[in-house]
């Protein structure tokens, strides 16, 4: 019989960036930061979703403190297309919420009106989060939205974007 370590391995791993990450944070080292939590994604990608997930919203956090907010949105939008589960979906939809609220306070949501063709791509087999996305682009682009979600955190995000 043949034990595999190599997971056990890899999430030790994960572990040893995501506090490295955050140590380079904490110094505002935002690169090095930047490239350990890349660096998680591409080691958790299929095996880890839980870390990607997390990951993906670390990434955004940072890109908001560089001011980058399409980033943040990209970031928080990979997160949500692979969330494991329902749970962390309408978590990412509330984080990415928190997200573009600080764009539209900051008057910032103009960011996400142009270069999210990659992004429409990556979650084009997620139906709803696809066409949220699309009515996103369109509300930052400053055209009327009236379409309708079955995933109620989506509706309140319209609705908050808005008004």
């Amino acid at each position: 019989m043949v034990i595999k370590y190599e997971p056990l391995n890899r999430r030790e791993r994960i572990m040893r960036l995501f506090r490295e990450a955050l140590e380079a944070e904490n110094a505002r080292d935002l690169e090095t930061a930047k490239w350990k939590l890349d660096e998680i994604m591409e080691l958790a990608r299929e095996e880890e979703p839980e870390f990607y997930f997390e990951a993906c919203f670390r990434l955004a956090e940072i890109f908001l403190q560089e001011d980058n907010y399409r980033g943040a949105v990209k970031c928080a939008l990979r997160g949500i297309h692979r969330a494991p589960n329902e749970d962390l979906y309408r978590l990412g939809v509330k984080r990415l919420g928190d997200v573009l609220f600080i764009m539209k306070e900051e008057k910032r949501l103009g960011d996400i009106a142009e270069g999210m063709d990659v992004t429409l791509g990556l979650v084009k087999d997620d139906e709803e989060l696809h066409r949220f996305v699309q009515a996103l682009v369109r509300i930052a682009r400053g055209e009327k939205v009236e379409e309708r979600f079955s995933l109620e955190e989506f509706n309140e995000i319209i609705g908050l974007l808005k008004g």
